[in-house]
């Protein structure tokens, strides 16, 4: 079939999302009017790119070495001295505080033997090798050697730690191996601009909690960046989020979005099947906790103006922040952005997620995936410390997390899914994968961007 034997520009032919947003009770953020949904082509892609060990290497080499990456929030490391670790394939970062005004990040590796410096997060006043004694200043400065004159052969310089890249944004701490990157605030690009009324500096982590997945990594970033998926996997929530009509933009090279209006029916359902009170009864069900107080819906108004209505006053009442210029969208909708390649933060007022995913050691056919809530600090009061990383068994499902609520079953729903698509893929009779034009938009714009890092365009 040829490029002219079908529109490469469909859409669903109901309702949009932006006519749901014309409904709003309050003006709308100009971030969220835009549309940017390029053609980026209907190939297939190779199933092998999923499960091949030498193109997981060579993403490995060419692609996770020179990407900006999510590290942790400087709320982790407040202080001089405080450190995380964060790691990828089978690289170990420290991510410190160096100075109170400064952030720097050292390869987690003693310069004699090897040894790491540190296994778990903590604080530390020197970085001192567990093995044998050598030592360095939280700066990555040589201090010392338990024997200096066997070592007369190595200078300070010879011994300083090396760096990679650090960065930081909205609270979070970003880390690149590559010395010769382009700046993260470029990688960031549009960003900064759709964030600045949404105070994700403000937040602090209220949880974190992670799980192996018997799957590629890239089969877990996909299942965040789509939403057809929600009829079949998610039947639970077609009454209060929309799905086949969902909005996709792509920014930029990095910069990705996809929208999901809350407190609306899927279009697929009969809209008589669906009245104003089912909608709201069905999202107090899956404990909306932030609208733990709503229990009837008014005459004259529709579930969605009344449980934005509610958010509002009840998110007042936790934080003292003002939210009543906010609108219905910032309150409700599902806002989810994702930065190339592991990264995404969701907007709006509400609760903010993120989710950060990754491979797990060099498995081409398991990754770890986070999630993480960060809340607003309420207003006058100090920022409460984080919440601990959680990481469940394998026998643990992410339900077993009370912390996450409701969202613990629809991670339970979507993460039950991916196993099988991993063995799905190598059991593929054509070898191929296919992508829908416009909803997996998202999808395929983050192959092409590892196939251009493979290809050295970067």
């Amino acid at each position: 079939m040829s490029q002219q034997d079908f529109d490469v520009h469909a859409r669903f032919k109901g309702e949009s999302y932006q006519d749901i947003l014309d409904r709003d009770s309050r003006p709308v953020p100009e971030c969220l009017r835009l549309q940017e949904a390029p053609y980026l082509g209907s190939e297939s892609i190779p199933a092998e790119h999923y499960t091949d060990p030498q193109r997981f290497k060579l993403e490995v080499e060419k692609m996770w070495m020179k990407t900006w990456q999510m590290a942790c929030r400087l709320e982790e490391i407040p202080n001089v001295g405080d450190f995380q670790i964060y790691e990828i394939i089978d690289q170990s970062v420290l991510v410190v505080r160096s100075e109170s005004d400064r952030v720097q990040a050292f390869y987690n590796s003693c310069l004699h033997r090897g040894r790491k410096l540190a296994t778990q997060p903590g604080h530390k006043a020197e970085f001192r090798c567990p093995f044998h004694g050598f030592c360095w200043q939280l700066n990555g400065d040589f201090k010392e050697s338990p024997s200096p004159w066997d070592y007369q052969h190595l200078t300070d310089e010879m011994l300083q730690l090396p760096e990679l890249q650090v960065d930081t944004w909205g609270g979070f701490v970003f880390v690149n191996f590559d010395v010769s990157a382009k700046p993260l605030m470029e990688v960031i690009g549009p960003l900064d601009w759709h964030f600045k009324d949404w105070h994700l500096e403000d937040r602090f982590i209220k949880y974190h909690v992670a799980k192996v997945v018997p799957c590629n990594w890239k089969v877990i970033a996909e299942a965040f960046m789509e939403s057809q998926h929600a009829p079949i996997t998610h039947p639970q929530i077609m009454t209060h989020v929309t799905d086949v009509n969902s909005q996709y933009d792509v920014f930029s090279d990095y910069v990705t979005r996809q929208i999901s209006a809350g407190a609306e029916p899927s279009p697929l359902l009969d809209r008589r099947d669906v009245p104003e009170s089912r909608i709201l009864d069905d999202m107090m069900s899956r404990r909306y906790k932030q609208f733990s107080d709503v229990s009837e819906l008014p005459d004259n108004t529709t579930a969605r103006r009344y449980v934005a209505q509610s958010a509002r006053d009840n998110l007042n009442q936790q934080t003292g922040y003002d939210y009543e210029g906010y609108s219905d969208a910032e309150m409700l909708d599902s806002i989810l952005y994702n930065v190339f390649p592991n990264f995404s933060v969701w907007g709006g007022m509400k609760p903010t997620r993120v989710y950060r995913w990754r491979p797990n050691g060099n498995d081409v056919d398991s990754a770890i995936m986070e999630i993480y809530q960060l809340d607003l600090v309420p207003k006058g009061q100090d920022r409460p410390k984080p919440s601990p990383l959680r990481t469940l068994t394998d026998a643990q499902r992410w339900s077993d997390a009370e912390e996450l609520g409701g969202l613990g079953t629809i991670a339970d729903q979507d993460m039950g899914n991916l196993p099988f698509v991993q063995e799905g893929l190598k059991a593929s009779g054509n070898h191929q994968v296919q992508f829908a034009n416009y909803q997996d938009m998202r999808i395929r714009q983050h192959h092409i961007m590892i196939q251009r890092y493979i290809d050295g365009d970067f």
